[in-house]
């Protein structure tokens, strides 16, 4: 796998921020922007992470194709919903200031619903479904995105990865957070192998001519994601039917890009992503402890059933995040070592070197 470099959590929030400060983003939203990147990394999803502070973000910033300042704006308002526009403004500031509001407004009402439209890519959307645990919610998180994923029976990448992001307060056990790509990988996921050289499974991605492939840039190269499930004789029409329906709320609700229309980050124009944000609090359906009990008992259950040969354990959604996110405390974070040299190029190129001691390095 890969090469990572180990840093210190800390040391990596303040370089992000001072990277995005550096491009005119105000030090709040760098600080913002720097935790949920960072956040990616800790949680192992290194394809969110730093990787993206440049390649997706500065580089649009760079471009003043992006908003540093993310003028956000309601749009229209009720007691329990919300339409934002993002003012073409960083995708995680603008996501970040509506699944807050999302939560004021749950925290009165019972239940809210945010939707953005003019946005940008948001990172991970795990991220802001984990804001509603605190509070005793159940948050929800969509985003549609650049359109890599081929509908059943096309060739031709028209939707975008659209992930579904829902996190659920336990007890005594850990929560359950459900952070999946519709398709069956992420376009980042494909861009980690092709940066390290690495061949794909067969089923992640098609090339341009429709065929199966192991080849990553053969996958970026005109060619597309699967959606979940891969195959028609996969039953890959199911994750064609969840992508769909992240791209209905996210995009056709807000009055965002949809399909096709949404921008990629490496154009010139105005992206338009649009986001869907949902909290619900537990007590106003139910008592909360006796929620959390019902949780704790529902995923011993999962837990506790009997494995497969050669497994002895059953994961709940979230589980290996977390214990990722427990080792990277430990231990430091890891940065793939591609996206290290590259923030040191760039660093020393404008003026704000990536000049972090490692803790260590390590193989993945």
């Amino acid at each position: 796998m890969a090469e990572s470099v180990l840093y210190d959590a800390a040391a990596l929030r303040r370089y992000a921020e001072r990277f995005l400060i550096h491009f005119e983003v105000p030090a709040d939203d760098a600080r913002v922007m720097g935790d949920i990147l960072v956040t990616a990394d800790e949680r192992g999803i290194d394809s969110h992470g730093v990787t993206r502070l440049y390649t997706y973000y500065g580089r649009r910033l760079e471009r003043k194709t992006t908003d540093p300042a993310s003028p956000t704006r309601v749009v229209k308002e009720t007691p329990t919903t919300l339409l934002l526009d993002g003012g073409n403004g960083l995708g995680p500031v603008v996501a970040h200031r509506a699944m807050t509001r999302c939560l004021e407004k749950a925290k009165e009402m019972g239940l809210a619903l945010v939707s953005v439209r003019n946005s940008n890519h948001f990172g991970i959307a795990g991220y802001y479904a984990m804001m509603a645990l605190p509070h005793g919610m159940i948050g929800v998180s969509l985003t549609n995105s650049q359109p890599f994923v081929a509908p059943t029976y096309s060739r031709a990448g028209i939707l975008g990865t659209n992930p579904i992001a829902v996190a659920v307060p336990a007890g005594n056990e850990r929560p359950f957070v459900l952070d999946m790509a519709t398709s069956i990988v992420s376009l980042g996921k494909i861009q980690v192998h092709s940066k390290a050289k690495e061949a794909i499974p067969l089923g992640w991605g098609i090339a341009k001519s429709g065929e199966q492939t192991e080849s990553p840039d053969a996958v970026l190269d005109k060619g597309a994601l699967q959606p979940l499930g891969g195959p028609d004789y996969l039953r890959g029409y199911k994750g064609y039917g969840l992508a769909l329906l992240v791209d209905i709320l996210s995009g056709v609700l807000s009055g965002a890009a949809t399909g096709p229309h949404v921008g990629r980050p490496t154009d010139d124009g105005i992206a338009n992503v649009g986001h869907f944000f949902l909290a619900l609090r537990v007590d106003a359906i139910r008592d909360l402890g006796l929620f959390q009990d019902g949780m704790d008992g529902l995923i011993r259950e999962m837990k506790d059933a009997a494995k497969v040969p050669g497994q002895d354990r059953v994961y709940i959604h979230g589980e290996k995040e977390f214990e990722r996110a427990k080792r990277s405390a430990a231990e430091g974070v890891p940065v793939l070592k591609a996206a290290v040299e590259q923030l040191t190029a760039v660093g020393a190129d404008i003026g704000v070197p990536f000049d972090l001691d490692p803790v260590a390095r390590r193989a993945k």
